[in-house]
């Protein structure tokens, strides 16, 4: 790894480190909104940076939509366990149970737009005032409107026309009762520079993004894990396939590719060569053209 490139996530490092002693200082009762993917990921070894020798000052808060990879949740239980601090856990499947949503059916079924109450229920129940992420700027269009400091109202909705400006880092976290912020430390992160910093870093990952054998099907282009939450179509065939995934969500909607890259250095190899975004085969995301953004409105990451 070249110095210029050492040098270049430093300095992603730095700033991001600073966003998030930014959030601790300025917020009563932060957190740090985790998935289990390897974005969020990086950014809880940033506060475990940020922090040290001391342990990270807020709670981890992940939102169960009870269709996760088995691999994401042992690696978040084992992640927790070692840096010894509070998770705070959100369950779809209890919002569900209580009728504050009601699930979807049928083949193209997805419990990713019911995160949304459950996300807010938990913030509201732990009077979270900033829930930081590790969304980035090139994933998503409507992600790039993201500020590092984005204000939510008290309803937790985002209006991307009433963001407040943010400049030479000076961060504006005034809020009135009842709103809360999300905050994105890793917005100027791309793709590319998360996976260089894991190399440099050492920083250990979910087996998910490296290269395994799967069953799996191939619905509208998109290649997806076979699993109990899964319905299949007329004609849908089940085949073992070579894979990785290069974003992790729930197991019916999230993409794989083919891919043989089974090292981190091959992945590098792989990302600076692709020419697709990670989140091209997030079946979520190809709702609506504006199915992100519009997620994001009601309270959505």
């Amino acid at each position: 790894m070249s110095n210029y490139v050492i040098n270049h996530l430093k300095a992603l490092e730095a700033e991001a480190i600073f966003v998030i002693r930014e959030v601790a200082a300025q917020f009563e009762t932060p957190a740090l909104l985790f998935s289990g993917g390897k974005d969020s990921i990086l950014l809880t070894h940033l506060a475990k940076k940020a922090f040290y020798p001391a342990k990270i000052p807020f709670p981890l808060i992940h939102i169960d939509t009870g269709h996760n990879f088995p691999e994401t949740i042992a690696f978040r239980d084992q992640l927790v366990h070692e840096l010894g601090v509070q998770l705070i856990v959100g369950s779809v499947q209890e919002a569900i149970d209580k009728g504050r949503v009601i699930e979807e059916t049928g083949a193209d079924a997805s419990r990713n737009s019911l995160q949304i109450v459950s996300l807010l229920d938990t913030l509201e129940a732990y009077k979270i005032d900033a829930a930081m992420g590790g969304a980035r700027r090139d994933e998503e269009k409507a992600r790039a409107k993201e500020r590092f400091f984005s204000h939510r109202d008290e309803f937790g909705q985002w209006d991307p026309k009433n963001q407040r400006p943010e400049l030479w880092n000076l961060f504006n976290g005034r809020k009135n009762y009842g709103e809360h912020f999300r905050v994105f430390p890793i917005s100027n992160w791309t793709e590319l520079d998360v996976w260089e910093y894991i190399k440099l870093e050492n920083i250990q990952l979910p087996s998910l993004y490296f290269s395994h054998q799967r069953d799996c099907i191939i619905r509208d282009n998109v290649i997806l894990a076979h699993s109990t939450f899964l319905k299949l179509k007329a004609n849908e065939e089940v085949k073992n396939m070579t894979i990785r995934y290069r974003t992790c969500g729930d197991m019916p909607i999230t993409g794989a590719v083919e891919s043989k890259a089974d090292t981190v250095d091959k992945i590098i190899e792989e990302i600076a060569t692709t020419r697709t975004t990670e989140r091209g085969g997030r079946a979520d995301d190809k709702r609506a053209e504006t199915a992100m953004e519009d997620r994001k409105k009601q309270g959505y990451f």
